[in-house]
């Protein structure tokens, strides 16, 4: 068994993870753009021959500390060559440098080049040749916080490159996410149920060929005629012959089975002789009807009641401009409503505003990135929706008292609400002890709301079966006061095991929604996690920040998706550096700066525990957040308490102050004291907890403190890590 790893476009993550254990990974597991697995040469020749999402297959030859160029050079070494390239083969270094002293990714290669052909020089008296098209060998090396990773690239080019594509349009759609498209509109199982395909703006035909090869059962990889590991020295010919036959017959009997079930059409001619060309090099023209038609005419094709119609219009971003992109989204929203009643429909939107203008309700919705562009793909039910007359069953008593409690508070607080601008808040916080849970709403002024529905620890003597019913009461009266339908409310149970309730698995939909608070826009998931991405309790404690950042360098620390970082910088903080142990936070956090319009060098995203930061770190900072978990045992870091690390961490925080600093630092542990005798002779210290609860927290008064901390004496030399004054 090796370790490999296939790369993908962020987004595609689970489903290569699922694709690659079903071509017969023993083990895969999601990473950032990737995804980790292991198993035998065959598993990766497969993943090569017959994945439709991964990029490239690297397999890791050696992993070093590199921090400068002779380490670089010392650690390519120490690998035996001779085993992988002939003296008078080639090859090609492909290097990506990332918060690294080495900074320059084209030098980076070249060292890594120097070291191959300086090992074959002195021991065999030859060198190889470069070859940066198809090389023997193409190597990959990727250099993160001068840490590498040296790997074979088994695909040796992308695998979206299929070998059909004789041309294509100005904006072409890469061949896996189009297939990463037609997965999550479950185009197979449409397909195997008797469904058609169709593409109502096809451009170059990729949605189309994918379609048809995928229901054919050819192998994506099998036109190709070039593979990294074809002159690589261990390359088992007889095995990868083998793999090559098996996927010919499998096409040769998939393709003779076909149906001629696949529609196309554009408004330009060019690009239908362009989509004909590529169907006929993919040897699937003859199933395919191709027509020049605009949008607003498209209909569904002849003895075809159901299928897919599935589109990637454009963003306007290439293509057009992009004030003329919502008429064209709305006229395709509008074939779809009309002529197209019983078929499913996808469209990757350019973003949820383009998005809105399809005038559709989506019952799913994933972040995918067609190159570096987020986008949204929006999948639809075009059923028809008949109303079903039925009474609703009558609540229980209970329920009638839930009812009564939720509509007295949205009578209460609406008035409030608006005046604020207050679109996420806690609607209901387990006012009833029968009725277990928290109902949070998250929406935005001209977005729809959803509903997050978090269930409390029900008492033991609660039997399971009454404690379900009273959820699905909750949800039911919760949507129908709140005007929320059920497909917009997310529900996170507990499920009671070893060790008592704990929350079940979460779901991995990778489904993020746009919502607003403060006049700042930021995205949540409200299925995937334990949390959303925005903790509404610190929804003052975030306008504190704002209220302060004016001028200052602002450090987030703990940051998670970086709300307050947006907070700061629209407060008109100078810059803001965000630190976390996690990658997906920073990506998420990444998204939230960007989307309120904070990039660039200014707006630092820093991935790293906490305490090694401030130990590291020699910048000053005119505020600070710090908002720690209460516990973390992470094995990337020291374990962490709250309680008891807590006062040396906002000592070393100090060491990062400016004289006229203030470090905000909220918790929510709700046994938390503060050590006030290891902090004042620091810090004048301002207990701001009360003032930072919302209104609509008012009864869970202590579901976080805060805390304002001054320094006193800025000169007085303290070590916060020195045990002898902080009893950890």
């Amino acid at each position: 068994m090796n370790g490999y790893f296939a790369t993908c476009p962020k987004g595609l993550e689970y489903l290569l993870r699922d694709e690659l254990l079903a071509l017969g990974a023993a083990e895969a597991h999601e990473a950032l753009a990737g995804v980790r697995f292991t198993g035998t040469l065959q598993t990766a020749y497969r993943a090569c021959l017959w994945s439709r999402l991964a990029s490239r297959v690297l397999l890791p030859l050696a992993e070093f500390d590199a921090a400068d160029d002779e380490a670089l050079y010392a650690g390519v070494q120490t690998i035996d060559w001779s085993q992988h390239l002939a003296p008078h083969g080639t090859l090609a270094v492909d290097a990506h440098a990332a918060l690294s002293k080495l900074t320059h990714s084209q030098f980076v290669a070249q060292r890594v080049k120097d070291a191959v052909v300086d090992q074959f020089r002195q021991r065999e008296g030859a060198r190889p040749g470069v070859d940066t098209e198809e090389p023997d060998v193409r190597l990959n090396l990727r250099l993160k916080r001068d840490r590498a990773i040296l790997s074979l690239d088994l695909a040796g080019t992308p695998l979206h490159r299929r070998g059909w594509r004789e041309a294509q349009g100005e904006a072409p759609l890469k061949e896996n996410l189009a297939a990463a498209m037609l997965l999550r509109a479950h185009w197979p199982q449409i397909h195997a149920a008797g469904g058609a395909l169709l593409d109502p703006m096809c451009g170059s035909g990729t949605l189309l060929i994918e379609g048809a090869l995928m229901a054919a059962d050819v192998a994506p990889g099998l036109r190709r005629e070039y593979f990294g590991f074809l002159g690589w020295r261990q390359h088992d010919i007889a095995l990868w012959r083998g793999l090559l036959d098996e996927a010919r017959e499998r096409a040769e009997a998939g393709l003779r089975g076909l149906r001629a079930a696949f529609f196309g059409s554009d408004a330009d001619s060019r690009m239908l002789q362009v989509a004909k060309r590529n169907a006929q090099e993919a040897g699937v023209a003859g199933f395919m009807t191709l027509e020049k038609r605009d949008v607003a005419h498209v209909s569904q094709p002849p003895g075809s009641p159901a299928g897919l119609v599935i589109t990637n219009p454009p963003y306007g971003e290439r293509l057009g401009e992009r004030a003329q992109m919502p008429a064209l989204y709305r006229a395709l929203g509008d074939a779809l409503r009309e002529r197209f009643t019983g078929w499913r429909g996808a469209v990757l939107a350019g973003d949820a505003e383009l998005g809105r203008a399809l005038g559709l309700h989506a019952d799913k919705r994933y972040v995918l990135y067609n190159g570096a562009l987020e986008t949204v793909l929006l999948t639809f039910d075009l059923s028809p929706r008949e109303p079903v007359a039925r009474e609703p069953r009558p609540l229980s008593a209970g329920a009638q008292m839930l009812r009564n409690r939720l509509e007295k508070t949205l009578r209460h607080q609406r008035k409030r609400l608006v005046r604020e601008g207050v679109f996420c808040w806690r609607a209901y916080d387990q006012d009833l002890p029968e009725y277990a849970a928290a109902i949070d709403v998250y929406g935005s002024a001209g977005g729809d709301s959803w509903l997050h529905v978090q269930e409390y620890r029900a008492p033991a003597e609660v039997p399971a079966d009454v404690a379900r019913t009273r959820l699905r009461e909750i949800v039911r009266v919760a949507g129908e006061v709140l005007g929320v339908p059920r497909e917009r409310i997310a529900l996170k149970t507990r499920e009671r095991g070893k060790g008592g309730a704990k929350y079940g698995r979460f779901d991995q939909r990778g489904q993020f929604h746009e919502v607003e608070e403060g006049g700042l826009t930021f995205l949540v998931n409200l299925t995937d996690y334990l949390d959303t991405g925005l903790f509404l309790d610190h929804r003052l404690v975030r306008a504190k920040l704002r209220e302060l950042a004016k001028g200052q360098r602002f450090l987030n620390l703990f940051a998670y998706t970086a709300t307050a970082s947006v907070y700061a910088a629209a407060g008109g903080a100078r810059d803001t550096t965000s630190v976390d142990l996690s990658g997906t936070y920073l990506e998420w956090a990444s998204r939230n700066l960007a989307r309120n319009g904070f990039t660039g060098a200014a707006h630092r995203l820093v991935q790293a525990d906490a305490t090694a930061f401030l130990r590291n770190d020699h910048g000053r900072y005119g505020l600070v957040y710090v908002d720690p978990p209460t516990f973390s045992n992470s094995k990337r870091a020291e374990d962490f308490d709250v309680q008891r690390d807590h006062a040396a961490l906002l000592l070393a925080c100090a060491g990062r102050l400016a004289n006229d600093g203030v470090i905000v630092f909220s918790n929510n542990y709700r046994r938390f004291k503060l050590d006030r005798p290891a902090l004042e002779e620091r810090f004048a210290i301002e207990d701001w907890s009360a003032a930072s609860i919302p209104f609509d927290f008012a009864r869970r008064a202590d579901i976080h403190g805060c805390w304002l901390l001054r320094p006193r004496r800025p000169d007085a030399a303290v070590n916060p890590w020195d045990s002898a004054r902080i009893k950890r």
